[in-house]
């Protein structure tokens, strides 16, 4: 080797050598990171996040898990525990397994406690139960019934609660014992694979059928007195009803319609045009009562009752008023949540501030990441399926960003009292542009922190995210704090005086302001990003990247969050792409055409189905626009052209089925087809019991591959396996499709919680 060229390698040798003498020791690194994290306690939040673990799957099994088995190993992974508490490793994986089982567990005895009788298929009934809660809206309403009596029904398979729509305005109030006749159907299960399952929710809520009423309400005697539970929540039902009334009739239009969903929780005031506007401008968030409302009550109350405690020198100094200001707060926040209806998006946020006001009492610190895993512990136990829902997934995450950020400050705030601002800059401004700003910037950045929390999880649900979220948010808070919130307490006491209109008109005011900015903002360019549908592994890994973000204090383990967010990036860009998709109802589909567009084919036409069909697809258009207008359909069915050549026919007529399953590739049909038909795919009446809505994936090499909704193995309460058994001969054809049972859809039927 030459001269030159050794010494190029020495000198490169020795820059190693000092480069290497002057990196990490990553050893010591994760080491000092570890003990930090161990000395913060910050392994036992990711308990909650065990149990949640064990809740998803006890959800995604397909039969009903025993009890006894989850019981006796939470019991002895628990007691393994409290053997190994000098060996840490075993400490935590002893503590991680029971928490798992102990989530399986809480999800099997919460489906024990609520398992009710679902309506079977489609009957017409007479009805007579308990008016439970009535939802008025500009034409018609919606009611929630207890059912005493069901004729033609046996008692132990009538549903004990049945949600209806009436067409015209009902002269019925919650507690009224009534008698109707009524088109009932089985709460609709997911209208594409993996989608939104109403009959899941509306199991967990009790209702075992939804419909539409078939003539007059009548108000008929009561076989017996109610219940005193019923007497209460329809009293608490009336006084909403009538107060959403008055403020909506008092400010008008949909400004009206928010302030009465805002206050009330009642939201059936508003257009469907308001709702696209708001939930485009990322702020749809305004018409729920969420962890802000409910935290400014507490607020109010605990502020003004401790202000008025301390005009008092005897009990300022004597007696402790914080706490009792705390106790006030709880009561407050306590009885806004029964005012408000008690939703399951408002009782989580209610056991979050009780928990935080309870810290308070106990003098510890209120708002720390510990108390709320608390609070998602709380929720587990007692709702564990709302883990599934997105009111509890943007809540939870959005907390956990901002107690994160809070976290952040308070750990610089001896060395900085406010680390968004370099003290360099605080003397160089002289402080008076730092103390005018930094609040500003300080609730940009939590606000920015709490959006990048929650966006993976409204990308997911909705399909869709708005770019200009940051303007629309901090508004949004602003108006909740200084109009909506303390409006809202003003006006419900002034409201027995007759002297709360002026109070509304203020209100009304602020949600003007609010409409206007939300309708510059969907006006703005790309202010809506449609997205497809992800892969089902996506949310969980976007979830964990949230939760390793926040719940770590170092950076070092902060870190772990990146692989777990590019495995769910990637998810959420790897999801299912279908080109045809059958609805569970048998009587429509979806079919791509030329352009890569998904039309609607089918003589009868759900809305809602629709919807989910174009946004899982990333498709914005209106669905009314979306039906297939060279789809021919005559009096016995529909044909729609697939790729090579081929077809599909949707028939509604048993004549249809000779000449349509000796030519199309795929059979729809909410009727049952003959043994012998020749079609790849048959997705009658039996295929689609057992499959429920199913989507076919169409490739160059492959041709058509099928995806449903189901296992053919499942059977739960809230999609039970369907009675009519399919031939062992017509299961083992192959290519031969078979799935879930008929499902039915009521376009008067507007499925919730999903939006």
């Amino acid at each position: 080797m030459s001269t030159p060229a050794r010494t190029g390698v020495l000198s490169a040798t020795a820059g190693l050598a000092r480069a290497a003498a002057y990196a990490p020791d990553w050893r010591k690194v994760f080491a000092g990171a570890l003990a930090r994290e161990v000395e913060d306690r910050r392994f036992f939040l990711w308990l909650p996040v065990a149990a949640m673990g064990g809740v998803a799957l006890n959800l995604v099994a397909d039969r009903e898990p025993v009890l006894w088995l989850p019981a006796a190993l939470a019991a002895l992974f628990a007691a393994f525990a409290g053997i190994s508490r000098a060996r840490p490793f075993a400490l935590g994986l002893s503590l991680a397994l029971a928490a798992l089982f102990s989530g399986f567990l809480a999800m099997s005895l919460r489906t024990e406690r609520v398992t009710a009788p679902v309506l079977d298929r489609t009957r017409i009934v007479d009805l007579q139960g308990y008016v439970e809660e009535v939802d008025l809206r500009p034409v018609g309403a919606r009611m929630v019934v207890a059912v005493v009596s069901a004729d033609g029904m046996p008692r132990d398979k009538a549903p004990r609660r049945v949600r209806v729509t009436t067409r015209k305005t009902p002269d019925i109030a919650a507690g009224d014992f009534v008698a109707m006749k009524a088109r009932l159907l089985p709460p609709s299960h997911a209208a594409l694979p993996g989608g939104y399952d109403f009959a899941r929710d509306a199991f967990f809520a009790g209702v075992g059928a939804v419909g539409s009423t078939l003539g007059p309400i009548r108000r008929v005697s009561a076989p017996g007195d109610a219940s005193w539970r019923q007497r209460f929540n329809a009293g608490i039902d009336q006084a909403r009803n009538r107060l959403a009334q008055r403020v909506n009739a008092i400010i008008g239009g949909d400004e009206g319609a928010i302030a009465a969903a805002m206050v009330t929780g009642k939201r059936d005031f508003l257009s469907n045009d308001a709702k696209d506007l708001i939930r485009e401008a990322g702020i749809f968030h305004i018409i729920t009562i969420s962890g802000v409302q409910m935290t400014l009550v507490a607020g109010i109350f605990f502020i003004v009752s401790r202000r008025l405690l301390a005009l008092s020198p005897t009990l300022a100094l004597k007696y402790p008023i914080k706490k009792w200001a705390a106790g006030v707060a709880m009561a407050g926040s306590l009885l806004y949540d029964i005012a408000t209806g008690s939703r399951v998006g408002t009782e989580r946020a209610l056991v979050m501030t009780l928990i935080v006001l309870g810290a308070v009492i106990m003098d510890r610190r209120a708002l720390t990441m510990r108390n709320l895993a608390f609070a998602v512990l709380a929720v587990v136990a007692i709702e564990p399926e709302a883990i599934l829902g997105v009111s509890f997934q943007l809540s939870f995450a959005a907390v956990a960003a901002l107690v994160a950020v809070m976290e952040a400050r308070l750990a610089g705030f001896e060395s900085n009292p406010d680390p968004f601002v370099p003290q360099r800059g605080r003397a160089a401004t002289g402080g008076l542009l730092v103390d005018l700003f930094h609040k500003p910037l300080g609730l940009l950045i939590a606000t920015a922190c709490a959006t990048g929390a929650t966006a993976s999880f409204m990308a997911y649900h909705f399909h869709d995210l708005s770019p200009y979220v940051l303007i629309g948010n901090p508004l949004t808070l602003t108006v909740i704090e200084f109009f909506a919130v303390p409006g809202a307490l003003l006006g419900a006491a002034l409201y027995p005086l007759g002297l709360d209109a002026p109070v509304w008109l203020y209100v009304g005011a602020g949600i003007k302001l609010i409409l206007w900015a939300a309708r510059f903002i969907a006006d703005a360019p790309g202010s809506t990003l449609h997205l497809r549908a992800f892969a089902p592994y996506a949310l969980p890994f976007l979830a964990l990247a949230v939760m390793s973000a926040t719940i770590w204090r170092t950076w070092t383990f902060r870190a772990s969050a990146i692989p777990f967010a590019i495995v769910g990036l990637i998810g959420a860009t790897h999801g299912p792409r279908y080109d045809v998709i059958v609805a569970p109802s048998g009587d429509e589909a979806a079919v791509r055409d030329a352009d890569g567009l998904l039309q609607i084919v089918g003589k009868r036409f759900n809305a809602f189905a629709a919807e989910q069909w174009l946004t899982a697809d990333g498709d914005g258009r209106d669905p009314a626009g979306s039906r297939d207008p060279d789809a021919p359909c005559d009096r016995v069915g529909c044909v729609a052209a697939l790729p090579e050549g081929q077809s599909l026919s949707i028939v509604v007529d048993r004549m249809a089925f000779d000449e349509d399953c000796a030519r199309a590739e795929v059979i729809v049909s909410a009727l049952s087809a003959p043994a012998d038909c020749g079609a790849k795919f048959v997705l009658d009446d039996k295929a689609l019991a057992r499959f429920g809505a199913v989507g076919l994936s169409w490739s160059d090499d492959k041709g058509f591959t099928m995806s449903s909704d189901r296992s053919t193995l499942q059977n739960r309460p809230w999609s039970a396996a369907p009675l009519t058994a399919i031939d062992d001969d017509r299961l083992a054809r192959p290519g031969r499709a078979t799935s879930h049972g008929a499902d039915p859809a009521d376009p008067t039927i507007e499925p919730d919680g999903s939006r």
